[in-house]
């Protein structure tokens, strides 16, 4: 019986493992090249963020973080880089707002890094200045998105 208690917590016990890292989506424009390189580089920077998850199989789960980088000089658009940098995570024993939680915000900033990087990398290739994006605290994006979440339903019961 001792064995069988022993079996019963390793499976309860919380696994995460990260599977893989990949691209899933990648584009670079400058539309406005080569007449963008000739004024003074004073950019104009938007960053839009976007994150989800889907579950794969029992365990798995891919976690895709979306990145839209707008750079204007004035009014014409110097560059658009757009990225889906997503993973493949095994996660099991973590349920509920843990799961919510893990998929929201922890994956998001393990994926975050490599997203950054691939940016740089292609901005630099289009023959403009590095450009490092700062890091993003995605537990304050997470917790926020819930507290408005809760402030949505009393009104949807109305």
């Amino acid at each position: 019986m001792a064995e069988n208690q022993a079996g019963d917590q390793q499976q309860a016990q919380p696994q995460f493992a990260l599977q893989r890292i990949y691209v899933k989506d990648i584009s670079f424009e400058s539309p406005n090249a080569p007449t963008i390189f000739q004024g003074e580089w004073k950019p104009q920077v938007n960053l839009d963020l976007n994150t989800n998850s889907s579950k794969v199989s029992d365990n798995q789960y891919e976690v895709v973080v979306s990145l839209t980088v707008t750079a204007k000089v004035g009014d014409k658009t110097a560059f658009i880089v757009e990225i889906q940098q997503a993973g493949i995570f095994l996660l099991s024993g973590i349920e509920g707002a843990q799961l919510g939680q893990t998929l929201g915000a922890f994956c998001p900033n393990i994926l975050f890094p490599y997203a950054r990087e691939a940016i740089d990398s292609l901005i630099s290739r289009g023959s403009f200045p590095a450009l490092m994006l700062a890091p993003v605290n995605f537990d304050a994006i997470y917790a926020e998105a819930m507290r408005r979440k809760q402030e949505e339903k009393p009104e949807a019961a109305h």
